[in-house]
């Protein structure tokens, strides 16, 4: 009995997968896929690639959701562990461990901040104190940059900087500054861009910034779980300098290579050429599409489906009791006003995971107002004579509610399931931010690379799936309004 249940322990050891995550710009995605293709040959690696910002990966690997992920020193001191300078890795292990977490095997270049301008602005802006005595510049920053205690805020009290920046996602902040929309942003040392765009990057003399020297962070049993996988992590070791990354961002960016491709030339040393993005036309109509459709229907269906269950109950709550349904719809009213990524991260730590059940609850609690306000408008408005002539019969209060109520509500009932369901179709892309999958997989690339081609192969889609159901429903609609045994 013993050696069976040690078999079947191995067996589940060996059937887990090594889930490794990145965050939603061009470098994350690429050390996810090297870490990712280096694991593979000896274990099940998966790539989770996307998933958002720092804290939302940081709670995954908290949560056990992944097991891995690219990141910087400087990132984990200052915005997760808030440690205060100098920092060091033995520093960061030590505040790590108590969550059962580590960081190492520095991978080799450091990825430093800093703020970056037009090369044809004038040669008297040179350094960040330069800047500081130019309020009328207009500065476009990365919303996690803006936020980050080691970002905006640590620049504004070194440098007492005047300016008020707008938030722009950083894969469009080089476009912008091309077009002279910006005049500054926030960059990586790394970036491909710099030279694309020809920018200059501003000298920070204060020395504000500190390392980012990218390393692996893991939970603690990772070398334990996947022995080998790790070994072949730890030959990775110095291997990428700052060079080597700027051309993989830059063969990505610049020359339309897939993040897969760049990791798998990189991991044989450079040979070949890499494989180029399809064509919009290729991408639309490849296989890829279709498996995302399916997840991004069952997405919307399953969270429509569960917010009618539970919305058109609460509707004739709502209905019959008009305290009470105020306070409901007062209740998912607030919940509509929640924004998506912040519903999201606030989920995984309640649920200890990513993926599709995360997204389908916060799917389910935005789809939840139309259902409900149209439920209690259609019961609300149906006659009371209609009512009253249904008791005289001798219905009782449930039969006059399935025959007479329900039926004479299900028109407005249905258009708020419909607005429900488009409206899911749209908003079920930000599932793309937790690993759930769904068209908002292509939309993230596209952000991260200004990539319009993956971009349009995630919105055309999912325009299409949003008239597809409008089309639905409204043949629905028809059928009811003509075939309804009481007219």
């Amino acid at each position: 009995m013993s050696l069976a249940l040690l078999l079947a322990i191995t067996v589940a050891a060996h059937a887990d997968p090594l889930r490794i995550g990145s965050k939603r710009f061009t470098e994350s995605y690429i050390l996810g896929e090297i870490l990712t293709q280096s694991a593979a040959p000896h274990a099940d690696a998966k790539h989770l690639p996307g998933l958002g910002n720092t804290a939302i990966l940081f709670e995954a690997l908290k949560a056990g959701s992944i097991d891995a992920y690219p990141d910087y020193t400087g990132t984990l001191a200052s915005e997760i562990l808030k440690l205060p300078p100098p920092v060091t890795l033995e520093r960061i292990n030590a505040a790590l461990a108590p969550l059962g977490l580590a960081a190492g095997i520095p991978l080799g270049f450091d990825n430093t901040y800093a703020i970056a301008v037009s090369d044809a602005r004038p040669e008297s802006l040179r350094t960040l104190g330069d800047l500081a005595r130019q309020p009328g510049l207009k500065l476009g920053l990365s919303h996690e940059f803006i936020g980050r205690a080691d970002g905006w805020p640590a620049l504004v009290r070194a440098y007492g900087l005047p300016q008020q920046p707008i938030g722009i996602d950083h894969g469009l902040s080089y476009e912008a500054l091309a077009k002279g929309q910006i005049d500054a942003t926030d960059i990586y040392a790394t970036d491909a861009e710099i030279r694309r765009y020809h920018l200059r990057v501003l000298e920070d003399d204060r020395h504000v910034f500190p390392r980012y020297d990218a390393v692996i962070v893991y939970r603690a049993d990772v070398p334990q779980r996947f022995p080998e996988a790790w070994q072949a992590w730890q030959n990775l070791a110095g291997r990428i300098d700052v060079a080597a990354m700027i051309g993989m961002n830059a063969a990505a960016e610049i020359d339309g290579a897939s993040f897969a491709a760049v990791a798998s030339r990189f991991l044989s040393g450079g040979g070949g050429s890499a494989e180029l993005r399809n064509g919009l036309l290729a991408t639309l109509l490849g296989a890829e599409t279709w498996r995302l459709t399916l997840r991004h229907l069952a997405l919307v269906g399953g969270a429509v489906g569960a917010a009618t269950l539970v919305g058109v109950p609460l509707g004739i709550v709502a209905a019959r009791r008009r305290r009470t349904g105020q306070v409901v719809l007062a209740i998912v009213g607030v919940l509509q006003t929640v924004p998506s990524l912040a519903l999201l991260a606030m989920l995984i730590p309640l649920l200890g995971r990513i993926g599709i059940w995360p997204a389908m609850i916060a799917l389910f609690l935005y789809a939840l107002l139309p259902i409900v306000r149209n439920a209690c408008i259609g019961l609300q408005e149906v006659p009371p004579g209609m009512r009253d002539a249904a008791r005289a019969l001798g219905f009782r209060p449930l039969q006059v509610l399935r025959y007479v109520e329900l039926p004479l509500a299900m028109p407005v009932m249905l258009a708020g399931i419909k607005t429900a369901a488009i409206i899911s179709v749209g908003t079920a892309t930000i599932a793309a931010f937790v690993g759930a999958g769904g068209y908002g997989e292509r939309i993230v690339t596209g952000l991260a690379l200004n990539d319009t081609t993956q971009l349009l192969a995630g919105a055309i889609p999912a325009a299409v799936l949003a008239l597809a159901v409008q089309g639905a429903f409204g043949a629905v609609e028809w059928f009811i309004r003509h075939r309804r045994p009481w007219r």
